[in-house]
C-alpha cells in the first residue's frame, strides 16, 4: 500500500491544513507575545513534514529507520494523551482565562498539574509535537524535511518558553519551583 500524492495535491492539502490552523489559532496570531503565536508555526512546519514524507509512510516498514520513526510517533500519541488527560482531570478548567485569551479551552487550568508525566516534564504536549515532527522526519530524509524538523523544534522551544512566562505570571512561585524540579521536554534529559 503506497501513499502517493502529486505536488498539486500536497499544495492543496497544505492550504486546507493551513486554513484549519489559522482558524484555530486566529486569536493567537494577533498576539505575538502569546505561546499560541509560535505554536502555529510549529504546526505549519509539522504539516509540511507530514505532507512531504507521506509517500514514504509505509515504504520498507521493517527498516531500522521506519521502526525508529514509528517508536517516535507512538510516543507522541502517549505523551499527548497523558498530558491532555491530566490537564482535563486535575487542572480545574476555567471557561476563559483573562491572562491568556488566546488559549485553547483545555489549557485554561486553575491548578498546576504536577502528577503523571508532568512530574517529569513541563510540556508533554509540546514533547508530543516534537516526537511527531521527528517521527515524520525519519520517514524520509531530505533538505526540506531537515529544515522543517529544525523549524518545528525551534518554534516549539519558543512556544514553551513563552508559555512558561505566562505560567509564572498565573501560578507564581509554585510554577518557578516546579520548573526547577522538571525538564522541559524529555524526562531526565532536556
Amino acid at each position: 500500500m503506497d501513499i502517493e500524492l502529486s505536488t498539486f495535491n500536497q499544495v492543496i492539502l497544505f492550504i486546507i491544513g493551513s486554513v484549519f490552523f489559522i482558524t484555530v489559532s486566529r486569536r493567537a496570531l494577533l498576539n505575538t507575545k502569546s505561546h499560541g503565536f509560535y505554536r502555529f508555526f510549529a504546526f505549519e512546519s509539522i504539516l509540511v513534514l507530514v505532507l512531504i514524507n507521506l509517500s514514504y509512510w509505509v515504504k520498507d516498514p521493517f527498516s531500522i529507520q521506519q521502526l525508529f520513526s514509528w517508536v517516535l510517533l507512538l510516543l507522541s500519541i502517549l505523551f499527548a494523551a497523558q498530558g491532555f488527560h491530566l490537564l482535563r482531570k486535575l487542572g480545574g478548567l476555567l471557561k476563559h482565562r483573562v491572562d491568556c485569551a488566546e488559549n485553547f479551552a483545555f489549557e485554561n487550568t486553575t491548578r498546576l498539574v504536577t502528577n503523571g508525566i508532568y512530574k517529569y516534564i513541563r510540556h508533554p504536549m509540546y514533547s508530543a509535537l516534537l516526537l511527531l515532527a521527528w517521527g515524520a522526519y525519519f520517514k524520509h530524509y531530505s533538505i526540506l524535511g531537515t529544515a522543517m524538523a529544525v523549524f518545528a523544534t525551534l518554534f516549539l522551544f519558543l512556544t514553551a518558553k513563552c508559555e512558561e512566562r505566562e505560567n509564572i505570571q498565573f501560578f507564581g512561585d509554585s510554577y518557578t519551583s516546579y520548573r526547577k524540579k522538571t525538564k522541559m521536554f524529555i524526562p531526565y534529559l532536556l
